[in-house]
Formats: structure tokens, C-alpha cells, sequence
């Protein structure tokens, strides 16, 4: 009896596992995703078209379902989708950060969590270029400056509880500190982002076949 009961708690601590770690990805990629759209009203013709599609989309939820499927549940999901579309508020003009994107050259902005230098931590944007990356301030103040072909390594990784970002190059090296229940996922984004641009090491074999030919 202990066994079955034993094995149940087992099951429903699992499915709880995941429950939540689906919720979590859930809510980042709502998180990612709001950004994105927002960068839309920066674009009149892509703003214009997106809440047009939102709005068809939205009245056809209100139509379909009540003339096929019977089912109101979508057709109130609709129904909040096309007043959306009508209430969004119209383009928006470039903001601060794709000014400082343009003039560094940057080809993408992720969270940098906060930068953690001797005594002090400022929360920090990483600005990622082909050939460097800047840790930015709020006020676009340059706390850090990297340069990409100097990396060695970023890697995100769990210290001391919570989430960070490893950076080496040369012969020093970074942390960026992220919190929260999006800790990990902001930590492994920005990891993915930085390696995309980092430039693979020749393989020592390679180095030692070319200097004996």
C-alpha cells in the first residue's frame, strides 16, 4: 500500500515539474514575443498590416464557431481579439535603442541581466556586433566592451542559486546575473546570442599540419 502511495506522490510531484516548467516557457516566450510585436509599430506598413490580420482573424473567431461549432468560448476570444485590433494605438516613432543599435553597428539587443564588477551590479543591456559587444547602462553608458574575435567562451550556468552569464576573453573575464523565475531562460538566450557571433578556434591539428607544411 506504501509502494502505490509512494509511486503516486512520485507521479504527481513529476507532472507538477513539468506543469510548472510549461508555464514558465510559456510565460518567457510571451515575454520574448510582446517585444517583437511592439517593434512593429516602429514599421507604419508592417503595423498597419498586423492589425488588420488581427482583426479578420478575430472576426472570423466571432463568426465561425457560432455558425459551425457552437462553441462561444471562441467566439468571445474573437470578440476581444478584434476590439484589440481596433484599440491598438497607431506606429510608433524609433525609440532610443535603435538609435544606439545603428550607431554601434549592433546587429541584436538582449537582457543583460545585471553586471557584477568588484563592489558594485548595474543592470545592463548587451548590445551583440560582429565585431564587439557592449554592456550598456539605461543611459546607454558603456560599462564593458568586448572584442568578439578576443572570446574564448559564454556560458550561462547556476551559481550560487541563481543564473549567470560567464564571458571570457583574452585573460579576463565577465559575469551578468540574472534573477527571477526567467533567470535561466534570459541567461541561456543571451548565451546563444553571443555564441552566434563568436568565431570558431582553428583546431590546434590543423595549426600543427600547417606549420610542418
Amino acid at each position: 500500500m506504501s509502494t502505490a502511495t509512494t509511486s503516486e506522490t512520485a507521479l504527481t510531484d513529476s507532472l507538477g515539474a513539468k506543469l510548472r516548467k510549461t508555464v514558465i516557457g510559456a510565460g518567457f516566450a510571451v515575454v520574448l514575443l510582446v517585444p517583437k510585436v511592439l517593434s512593429l509599430r516602429r514599421d507604419e506598413r508592417s503595423w498597419v498590416i498586423f492589425r488588420m490580420v488581427l482583426g479578420i482573424f478575430g472576426a472570423a473567431l466571432v463568426v465561425l464557431p457560432i455558425g459551425f461549432f457552437g462553441s462561444y468560448f471562441l467566439a468571445l476570444a474573437g470578440l476581444g481579439a478584434f476590439i484589440v485590433a481596433i484599440l491598438l494605438p497607431p506606429p510608433k516613432a524609433t525609440s532610443g535603442i535603435d538609435d544606439k543599435v545603428r550607431e554601434l553597428g549592433a546587429l541584436t539587443v538582449v537582457d543583460g541581466g545585471t553586471f557584477q564588477s568588484g563592489s558594485f551590479a548595474v543592470p545592463v543591456q548587451l548590445f551583440v556586433g560582429p565585431q564587439k559587444l557592449w554592456a550598456l547602462e539605461a543611459d546607454f553608458h558603456p560599462l564593458l566592451v568586448i572584442p568578439v574575435p578576443e572570446l574564448i567562451s559564454a556560458r550561462a550556468e547556476e551559481l550560487h542559486g541563481r543564473w549567470v552569464l560567464r564571458l571570457r576573453w583574452a585573460d579576463r573575464s565577465a559575469i551578468f546575473s540574472y534573477s527571477g523565475v526567467f533567470g535561466e531562460h534570459l541567461a541561456r538566450a543571451a548565451e546563444s546570442t553571443v555564441q552566434s557571433v563568436m568565431h570558431p578556434a582553428v583546431p590546434v591539428l590543423r595549426r600543427r599540419r600547417a606549420a610542418s607544411a
